[in-house]
């Protein structure tokens, strides 16, 4: 079975559209969500949901979440792009992670952590009437797209709101994202954001 080619989904998408419609972005920091913004803001209204509770520790997520806020005040953008943040409940994250303390990351611990963000996604998308919802997750060099769509598309049968399949790392969107971060002179950690990622880094 050939893989599919999520760019490509994509191009076909926004191809398609009709209007301006909402779009509910989940994004995880400002640097990937910069060229993701660059990228949608022409084709639609965004607005970005920062609901990231694996970051630890606080202190962390806080700045991670004020970059955000920064970076959308200062990026133009076609149409109007406009921040919600979700609720910062580290607890609901370990809860649902326990026993899965010591999987590598990218393992079966960051995909329940992947479908914990974009569950909330959906819920938020269909509470204020976005048309689409989608992640910005897949910009990251080593994010699987493929288990990210296929979430993506799971949730999206499940609540019967769409959603936006991508893998913005392509045509150098991974590359432009780090561009754009010293551009803005962005913040950009150098962990994935969970305690068990920074533990990972530091046994490096």
């Amino acid at each position: 079975m050939n893989a599919i080619n999520y760019q490509r989904v994509l191009e076909r998408t926004l191809a398609g559209l009709q209007g301006t419609p909402k779009l509910l972005l989940h994004s995880c920091c400002a640097p990937c969500s910069s060229y993701v913004l660059e990228y949608l803001s022409p084709f639609f209204e965004i607005t970005v949901l920062y609901y990231n509770p694996n970051i630890s520790p606080r202190g962390e997520y806080e700045a991670r979440l004020a970059e955000q806020k920064r970076l959308i005040a200062e990026q133009p953008h076609v149409h109007p792009v406009h921040i919600l943040e979700g609720n910062y409940c580290p607890e609901d994250y370990f809860a649902a992670v326990r026993g899965l303390e010591e999987m590598p990351e990218g393992g079966a611990r960051c995909q329940i952590c992947f479908e914990m963000r974009l569950r909330e996604a959906a819920r938020v998308a269909k509470a204020i009437g976005a048309d689409w919802f989608t992640t910005t997750l897949t910009v990251g060099s080593k994010k699987d797209a493929r288990l990210l769509n296929e979430l993506g598309a799971k949730i999206e049968a499940e609540t019967g709101v769409p959603y936006l399949h991508s893998d913005f790392k392509k045509h150098d969107g991974y590359n432009r994202s780090i561009e754009l971060s010293r551009q803005y002179d962005l913040y950009r950690q150098n962990y994935c954001g969970c305690i068990f990622s920074q533990m990972a880094r530091s046994d490096q």
